[in-house]
């Protein structure tokens, strides 16, 4: 059977509402969530948005870091760049893979970059400076411990992070990472996040302190959204 035959009558199958169990670091220890194909649908919708608030448009270029069991968010950022019509390459997010960030960075001098880690900026940093090399990169993306470094560097990051199964993403005006208001409840108690599904959310995750440091913004963000912001306290 031709491969396009096989694919057509891959199409016709019943497909699973389970696309992923995801495992994610409580305050208790490691918990476990489900994630359903609709909820991966409106998650790239949302995500969608949030890369158009930063200017993402078709024709241009990205490179997304990240790593394989990330793919509860890196599914949704994909599906967002594509919908987008920008042109992405992905490097894995590990120090051990810096290289291929440097060689994709240099070859598609890319629009964004999505995901850059702390790791891949040390590996970096051996051979380059990191200032120099994404000061000229109009959106930088970057992980909770990557963004001081790059900030130092004067690299105006944002925000890229998961609060518990949650993408919190920062948007240009750089208050805070939003969180999809209308999927996840999050808020702050004694000093630290918790998180909980939304009334939409198959998991019915109950409300779970997450062991993070920081705080809960719900006012109107001076980008338009009313998706409510986490402040990391190692950030700010």
């Amino acid at each position: 059977m031709a491969r396009a035959d096989t694919l057509a009558r891959a199409r016709e199958l019943d497909r699973p509402d389970l696309a992923y169990i995801v495992r994610f670091p409580t305050a208790d220890g490691i918990q476990e969530t489900k994630l359903t194909w609709a909820e991966i649908d409106r998650d790239t919708a949302w995500a969608t948005a949030a890369l158009r608030g930063h200017q993402l448009a078709a024709g241009q270029r990205a490179l997304l870091t990240a790593s394989g069991f990330e793919g509860f968010w890196g599914r949704s950022v994909i599906g967002a760049l594509r919908a987008l019509k920008v042109t992405y390459g992905i490097a894995e997010a590990m120090g051990w893979d810096h290289r291929r960030t440097a060689v994709f960075h240099r070859e598609l001098k890319p629009h964004a970059v999505i995901g850059l880690s702390a790791e891949t900026l040390e590996g970096l940093s051996g051979g380059a400076d990191i200032g120099e090399m994404f000061r000229a990169t109009q959106v930088v993306l970057a992980r909770p411990a990557a963004v001081p470094l790059l900030r130092r560097a004067g690299v105006p990051a944002a925000l890229m992070t998961t609060v518990g199964p949650a993408l919190a993403l920062e948007c240009p005006e750089r208050t805070g990472a939003h969180v999809n208001g209308a999927e996840w409840r999050v808020g702050e108690r004694d000093g630290g996040l918790f998180i909980a599904a939304g009334e939409g959310r198959g998991s019915g995750l109950p409300e779970t302190p997450l062991g993070l440091a920081g705080q809960v913004v719900t006012d109107r963000c001076g980008c338009g959204s009313e998706d409510p912001r986490v402040l990391l306290a190692e950030i700010n």
